[in-house]
C-alpha cells in the first residue's frame, strides 16, 4: 500500500470517527508529503486514444493522457508508443509481465519490468528517442532492423499508427465533445498520480 492510499484510509477513518474533525484537519496540517495530485484537462488526443484503445480491451484505455505527455516530453510521433504496444502485446494484453507491453528488453526469457504502465510509457518514449530516432531511425521500418527480428515489425507498427490516425480523422469528423465520452475514462488527474499503479 503506498502512502498516499494509507494517508486517505486514515483521513476517512479520522473524518468518521469520534475523534472528529479537528483531528483530521490536524492530520491535514501537518502532513509533510511532497506528493501532490495535478489536475489538468484532458488532450483531445488522449479522448480519441481512449476510445481506440477501448475497442481492444487494453489496460493502456486508462493511460492514454500518459501516452501523449510521454510523446510531447520526448518529441514523438504520438501514435508510435501506443503502436508498437498493439504489434508487441495487443495493446498491453499480453505481456510477460511488469507492465513491459512494448517488447522492451525482451530477449528469450529475460525481459525488463516496469513498476507501472505510466514508467513503461516513459520508459519505451525517452529510449525511443535516445537510441533510436537521434540516431537517424525516425519510422517503424528503420527502427525494425534494430528494434525487432521479425522482418514485418515495421510494418505492423506503421498498420496500427495509420489505423489510429484514420480513428482519430473519423472521431473529431463526428464532432464529439470530451464531455460526451463514457466515464470509463481515467482523467489526467488520477493517470498522472505519483503512486505506481
Amino acid at each position: 500500500m503506498n502512502i498516499k492510499t494509507l494517508f486517505f484510509i486514515l483521513l476517512t477513518f479520522l473524518l468518521l470517527s469520534p475523534i472528529g474533525k479537528a483531528e483530521a484537519e490536524n492530520v491535514i496540517e501537518n502532513n509533510t508529503s511532497s506528493e501532490q495530485i495535478q489536475a489538468k484537462k484532458l488532450d483531445n488526443r488522449a479522448v480519441i486514444l481512449t476510445k481506440y484503445l477501448a475497442k481492444y480491451n487494453s489496460p493502456l484505455q486508462y493511460h492514454a493522457q500518459d501516452f501523449i505527455d510521454a510523446a510531447k516530453t520526448y518529441d514523438l510521433d504520438w501514435k508510435m508508443v501506443v503502436s508498437i504496444a498493439g504489434v508487441e502485446s495487443t495493446f498491453g494484453k499480453h505481456i510477460p509481465g511488469g507492465y513491459n507491453g512494448w517488447g522492451w528488453g525482451v530477449y528469450g526469457t529475460q525481459a525488463i519490468y516496469f513498476e507501472s504502465w505510466k514508467d513503461g510509457i516513459y520508459t519505451v518514449s525517452k529510449g525511443l528517442r535516445e537510441g533510436y530516432l537521434n540516431k537517424g531511425l525516425t519510422d517503424p521500418y528503420s527502427i525494425n532492423r534494430v528494434y525487432a527480428a521479425s522482418p514485418t515489425w515495421g510494418k505492423n507498427v506503421t498498420y496500427f499508427m495509420n489505423d489510429l490516425e484514420k480513428f482519430a480523422k473519423e472521431f473529431e469528423a463526428q464532432n464529439l465533445e470530451p464531455a460526451k465520452i463514457e466515464s470509463n475514462i481515467k482523467i489526467a488527474a488520477v493517470s498522472g498520480q505519483l503512486d505506481k499503479e
